[in-house]
Order: structure tokens, then C-alpha cells, then sequence
């Protein structure tokens, strides 16, 4: 496995550009991933900062599925779009939607479907929302537009080239097994 890539929350209604910190540049949280998680984060930033579409730094946080693989030294990085987090003014200028306001309103919850007020959300909050970005139940269709063509652009980056991460050596197998399924 050469690196490990994270899309989990990409189209929340009250988006942020999320990018995992790969080189720990925003100096918050868990620090940095490991070594080559800074390119895969270059990569992304990239794709935003060539159609000049603001990005934020997001922590390794642990609450995701790259846990596993940045535990055992996988280069690791990846998009979110937000979950319970509470977009700030300073997100609102850049991305619109509503300052003050979870990302995504409806994380983890029955609303978090594409009929989000039949379902229990707060129907002015999604009024508002729906008028910034003309949402699709749930989901910011622009947000899942630009995470979708970002994971697409990063995944064919190294797709074609890996030689930006490091070589990292081959797990150990814990057992082998004969072409009769015996255990050796």
C-alpha cells in the first residue's frame, strides 16, 4: 500500500474545503501524518488553489477511517467537507452558508437524508441553506462537485507516480497457506 486516501464527508450542507494536514502546517491537533502525507496534502491543495477555491487545513483527528493506516506509518490524506463542527465567520465569507452553524446539521441523525425537514431538521436553517446553494436533501451538490473532481485529480496523480512518498517495506505475513488450505 503506498498511501491511503480519505473521502469521508464530502458534500455537507454548510461545507468548508477541508483537506487532512498532512505536514501538521496549521500546528493543531495530533500533528502530522506520516512521512508523505504532506504531498498527498500538496495534491490536493493544488486542485484548489488552481481553480482558486478556498481550502482549510482538517486535523488527524482519529474519528475516521484513516486510523488504522496512519497507525502503521501509511502515508494518509483526504477531503471533509465538515461534520458536527461549527462553521466560522471567516468560513462563511469564503464558502457562504450560515456562520454559527454545524457543517453538516444533520450529522448522524435521521435527517441526514434527502428529506432532511420531513425528517426532523430545522426547517429555517435549511430555508437558508437552500437558498445558498440549492442542496439536493442533504447534500451541497457544489461541495460533492469539487471533492469528487479533487479525489479524482489526486487519485490519477498517483495513480501515475508515487515517487513523491516513500518506498515503505512489505508487512510480514503472519501465515501462509498451501494450495490445500493447510496452515504451514
Amino acid at each position: 500500500i503506498a498511501l491511503y486516501l480519505n473521502f469521508d464527508m464530502i458534500g455537507s450542507p454548510n461545507y468548508m474545503f477541508g483537506i487532512y494536514d498532512g505536514d501538521d502546517s496549521d500546528g493543531e491537533g495530533a500533528g502530522p501524518g506520516p512521512a508523505g502525507s504532506a504531498q498527498i496534502e500538496e495534491v490536493f491543495e493544488s486542485y484548489y488553489d488552481r481553480r482558486e477555491l478556498p481550502h482549510n487545513g482538517t486535523d488527524f483527528s482519529g474519528r475516521s477511517d484513516y486510523g488504522p493506516f496512519i497507525a502503521v506509518g501509511i502515508p494518509s490524506g483526504g477531503l471533509f467537507t465538515g461534520a458536527e463542527g461549527i462553521k466560522t465567520e471567516q468560513q462563511a465569507q469564503w464558502y457562504g452558508g450560515v456562520a454559527g452553524q454545524a457543517y453538516d446539521p444533520c450529522y448522524h441523525q435521521a435527517c441526514d437524508s434527502l428529506t432532511p425537514v420531513q425528517d426532523g431538521a430545522d426547517a429555517d436553517l435549511y430555508a437558508q441553506l437552500d437558498a445558498a446553494y440549492a442542496l439536493t436533501g442533504n447534500v451541497n451538490k457544489f461541495a460533492l462537485r469539487h471533492n469528487a473532481a479533487a479525489a479524482g485529480f489526486t487519485m490519477a496523480t498517483f495513480a501515475e507516480d508515487t515517487s513523491t512518498l516513500p518506498t515503505l517495506a512489505a508487512p510480514k505475513p503472519v501465515r501462509s497457506y498451501t494450495p490445500l488450505g493447510r496452515v504451514r
